[in-house]
């Protein structure tokens, strides 16, 4: 019986310990600016502890008098849908402490997907889009937003 009840008062000290150390932010986790300041993404870690990105604020949300939309969309059927909302990143898999990978980053501007590795350098990130090889892309510094 004895043991009974040091479980029960151990069992919930155990569930608060987890939950602080899961609910940890990570660092890339929060809002960034583009590099152009722009737009406003939010990084965030989905269930699947993957990381995702979407568009949350546009410094010019509307496009004769009506939302922007997504018009360079490959899928004809995604072309009305709103830019404010997008979601940009995929699928981002951490890489020891500074480095995400295995994502994509869609671009608006040109309705292109392409692969993409995230570095995080404290208030900044370098997002790094690219085709085949990461060193054959462009790389651009996002800036932390809050």
């Amino acid at each position: 019986m004895q043991s009974f009840l040091k479980c029960l008062l151990i069992l919930p000290m155990l569930m608060l310990v987890q939950n602080i150390v899961f609910a940890q932010e990570d660092p890339i986790e929060g809002v960034w600016f583009n590099e152009e300041k722009s737009a406003k993404i939010k990084i965030y870690r989905a269930k699947n502890q993957k990381f995702y990105g979407k568009i949350v604020w546009l410094e010019r949300p509307e496009e004769d008098g009506k939302p922007r939309v997504d018009k360079n969309n490959p899928d004809k059927s995604k072309r009305t849908e709103p830019i404010n909302g997008l979601l940009i990143l995929k699928g981002f898999v951490k890489d020891g402490d500074k480095e995400y990978e295995d994502g994509t980053i869609y671009d608006p501007k040109n309705g292109k997907t392409y692969s993409c590795i995230i570095k995080h350098n404290g208030e900044e990130l370098d997002v790094r889009g690219y085709v085949g090889f990461s060193w054959i892309g462009r790389t651009t510094v996002w800036s932390k937003a809050e």
